[in-house]
């Protein structure tokens, strides 16, 4: 099974966009995230690793032109931390299971999903909202899930929070942090079975 995973990765990359810079590193990881999301097929997005990022493993974020350009010539990064800390240790992000690394790869996706379908000036008032507003950042990582859910990934996001929630030596501060801002296991079940039924009545 997982050799029939791997040809089918290996053949989407052959036609996947050049807009897309991934290292090599984590190429199997984010071509299986991007090809749930055919519709950023043609759109630039990088995928860069950095030393730390505050508060946050990854981070899906417009470049700085992006607010003044039409939405299929905007340009965004994802940045990854370059570590990730459970309890007093110190990982690099780069060995998290290829489930969950794919996991938060579409969730930073389903970000991007969110920009695109925001016009220039509301692409700059939602910047400025996350920056001021903690319950808008509990909107926009919400919603992030649920583009990732609507394009179903719904079992790497499922196994994403496993990790982190259900895993005895990361911090509470951070568990906290995952349930109070992003969509629990039960409303993300509760997302699909709507869905599905959605689909079923169409």
């Amino acid at each position: 099974m997982k050799l029939i995973i791997q040809i089918l990765i290996f053949i989407s990359s052959l036609f996947m966009s050049s807009q897309h810079i991934i290292p090599d590193s984590i190429h199997n990881e984010v071509t299986t995230a991007l090809s749930y999301y055919p519709e950023l097929d043609s759109i630039n997005i990088e995928f860069r690793f950095k030393k730390n990022i505050k508060k946050s493993t990854m981070q899906a974020r417009p470049r700085f032109g992006s607010f003044f350009r039409s939405k299929k010539n905007r340009k965004y990064v994802i940045l990854i931390s370059e570590t990730f800390k459970i309890s007093d240790t110190t990982f690099k992000t780069r060995d998290i299971p290829f489930d969950i690394f794919t996991g938060w790869i579409g969730h930073e996706l389903g970000h991007i999903m969110d920009y695109q379908d925001r016009s220039k000036l509301n692409l700059i008032w939602f910047g400025i909202k996350y920056v001021l507003s903690d319950n808008h950042i509990v909107e926009a990582e919400r919603a992030a899930d649920g583009f990732a859910v609507s394009h179903g990934m719904e079992d790497y996001i499922l196994k994403t929070k496993d990790f982190i929630l259900n895993h005895a030596n990361i911090t509470t501060s951070y568990k906290d942090r995952i349930k109070k801002y992003y969509l629990s296991p039960e409303e993300i079940m509760e997302l699909v079975k709507t869905r599905d039924l959605e689909i079923v009545e169409d």
